[in-house]
Formats: C-alpha cells, structure tokens, sequence
C-alpha cells in the first residue's frame, strides 16, 4: 500500500490569519524565544508566558481552516494509500478540516501537569498556578514543546518516514530540528520528496521536487493530481 507523509509549518495556517515566527513582523520579532518558549522563560516569568499562549489560543479560536488543510483532509480520506500527517503547528485547524493529525510541538487547546505529566483541555484563559485535575498540583502549563524539549511521537513519525513512498513538507522553514531532518530521513529510505511552499526552506535543495506559491493554491493542485492518478500510477515529479 502506497504510504504518503505530510509536515506541515506555519505557512499552512498562515492564510487563515494565524501569526507566524519568522516573517519580519512574526511572533520571534515581537517577543524573544527564550522569554515565551522555553523551559527557562516559563521559570523566570510564568505570566508572561501564559499571557503569550492565551493570546495564541484567543487568535486561533477566531481562525477557520483554509483551502489547504481542507485539501489534505481530503487527500486522508479519499487516497488510495495511507496519508499520515505530521504538524508543527499547535492550533487545530487541521482537525476543523477534518483531517487526522501528530502534533509533534503540543497543542494550544491542551494543559499539562508538570508535575504530573497529566493532560487536559485548556481552558480559552490559563492562569499562572491553575490546579492540575489530577494531582492537584498547582502545576499546570501550556501543552506546547518548548525548545530544548523533546518533540511528541517522535518513534512513531521515524517510523512512518522509514515506509513513506513520497515525503511532503508544506510550509516550514526548515530552521527548526528535528523536524528539519525528516526529508534527509524520508530520503535515505527510498521517498520521493516534495516542497510545497512559498520559496524555498533552509533545507530546500534537499527535496526532489519543489512547487512554490501560496498554500491554498499548490497544496490543492497537488492534492488533486495525486486523487487523480492511483497509487501506482503516481505522476512521474
């Protein structure tokens, strides 16, 4: 069974409205990342980190998802083979698509017990302190994988890269490991590569194939040609 694996960045979800880090006026020219996504900045300033992440939740409750995660939820249910899709992004715009998804960084609609490692629903506002449900620890925290921190799932994505016939990354900057490293990874083990994005990524010469321009333009053209030729008969990229 043809097996297809998906990264998605923050360039995705940026047409639907949601702020992105590295564009000039993004989330890493506003506020430094040690302050609001590290272990470190957490420790140091609580508040200013919950207030971070609560505005984040505010902005990504008022979002709907776009053409392109509307187009992979799509590919998910109707291709052939198995599609697997692996987010960077903590908002839930792919599961608004109807898509299923990893979510490697954590989730904005998430709490975590640090004390606990307990999980629950956010609520729309965190507070500094917030009891945790299960242990009562005042120990809560936003479910989100700081840097220094060890991404979600990771066995389990190596895996699904290990079987992929074709590796997709759509919209990363490919600044941020490991993430970044998935296409060598997918590549090694035999995958056809795609960027989709709008231009090239840091590791952008690492993929086979790249299609540029906005998300809800490229990512639907590709998802409709691979919908439109069976498994084994994929377009020669």
């Amino acid at each position: 069974m043809s097996k297809i694996v998906i990264l998605t960045g923050a360039g995705i979800s940026a047409e639907s409205g949601i702020d992105t880090f590295r564009a000039e006026d993004g989330l890493w020219a506003q506020h430094r990342v040690e302050d609001v996504a590290t272990p470190e900045g957490f420790a140091r300033d609580p508040q200013l980190v919950v207030d971070f992440y609560n505005g984040r939740r505010k902005q990504a409750a008022e979002v709907s998802p776009n053409a392109a995660h509307q187009a992979l939820a799509r590919l998910q249910a109707n291709y052939a083979g198995q599609v697997v899709i692996v987010t960077q992004n903590v908002d839930d715009l792919h599961e608004q698509g109807g898509a299923r998804v990893i979510h490697m960084h954590g989730a904005l609609n998430s709490a975590l017990c640090a004390a606990c490692d307990h999980r629950w629903p956010a609520p729309m506002v965190m507070a500094v302190g917030d009891p945790c449900p299960a242990c009562n620890a005042a120990a809560a925290r936003p479910d989100i994988v700081w840097f220094g921190e060890m991404p979600y799932d990771m066995d389990e994505i190596f895996d699904h890269l290990a079987e992929a016939d074709i590796f997709a990354a759509i919209g990363t900057s490919g600044n941020v490991y490991p993430a970044a490293g998935f296409v060598a990874e997918a590549r090694r083990n035999g995958a056809h590569t795609v960027e989709l994005n709008l231009e090239r990524s840091a590791v952008g010469n690492q993929f086979a194939e790249h299609r540029t321009g906005p998300a809800t333009r490229v990512v639907t053209d590709w998802v409709e040609e691979l919908l439109s030729s069976p498994p084994q008969q994929r377009p020669a990229f």
